[in-house]
């Protein structure tokens, strides 16, 4: 009885072993078809999947207009002006009515001249004026030596008034190193501060960018630049004697002896 018992194990051994054989030339059959078809299909895999992500990049810059460029005011999306996002521009040019500048986007090189949506169309500047800000003719003259044309400059946008964008404006001084045009004009006493316009009066950006500005102001007051400069009592006496003001002034003092 154990023999035939140990011979019946055996067999059953014997026929699950043949079983595992026969199985597996077809696992390894089935495996290696779809081996071969990915290999063989690589190319086409790795395309559809470069195209899928060109797609996607092309849908997000869509949607948040990173290379966008904008020719006027009205064109920039009521959502950057709410989150003052910053835009890059290259200045044009200095005048009364305020900085004539370019709009520069992110270049991406295949995608920028694919959705481009002014090909062709002269190069169309946008007003900026410089938010909370005043300018005295001697600013504007200064504004115009240090913002030379072409030069990059860095726009953050407050609010908007019809065409024209209020804005903080930088300048890059450096790799780490900015300067803001706003502050520095009233800093060297060049400017005063001035209502943000488009900007309610209760919120916080407003006071926020009120004692920025402010304190600057402050500075050029205290340090008597620009607007704030006192005049020395040789410069007050030179003046009186240009005027005449001291030869009438002596001359009553004689008739009074």
């Amino acid at each position: 009885m154990p023999e035939s018992s140990r011979d019946t194990e055996t067999e059953e051994g014997t026929k699950d072993r043949q079983q595992r054989d026969q199985g597996s030339p077809s696992s390894q059959n089935i495996v290696s078809f779809i081996s071969q078809i990915a290999d063989d299909n690589l190319t086409l895999v790795r395309n559809i999947s470069t195209g899928l992500a060109v797609i996607g990049v092309i849908v997000i810059a869509r949607s948040i207009k990173l290379i966008t460029k904008f020719q006027v005011a009205s064109e920039i999306p009521a959502r950057f002006i709410e989150r003052n996002v910053s835009l890059r521009g290259k200045v044009h040019s200095v005048s009364e009515k305020g900085l004539e500048v370019e709009h520069v986007p992110i270049h991406l090189p295949i995608l920028s001249p694919l959705l481009s949506k002014h090909k062709g169309v002269c190069k169309s500047p946008i007003l900026v004026h410089l938010a909370g800000v005043e300018l005295t003719p001697e600013g504007r003259a200064w504004l115009q030596k240090n913002l030379t044309p072409t030069q990059t400059v860095w726009l953050k946008l407050i609010s908007r008034e019809n065409e024209t964008l209020h804005c903080l404006v930088s300048q890059s001084r450096g790799l780490m190193r900015s300067c803001c045009m706003n502050e520095e004009v009233l800093r060297l006493g060049l400017a005063r501060t001035a209502p943000v316009v488009g900007v309610l009066p209760d919120s916080r950006l407003y006071w926020r960018l009120h004692k920025r500005l402010h304190r600057a102001e402050v500075k050029a007051e205290r340090r008597g630049r620009g607007l704030w400069k006192q005049e020395s009592l040789w410069e007050r006496l030179s003046k009186a004697i240009r005027d005449g003001s001291f030869f009438r002034l002596m001359g009553r003092i004689f008739k009074r002896t």
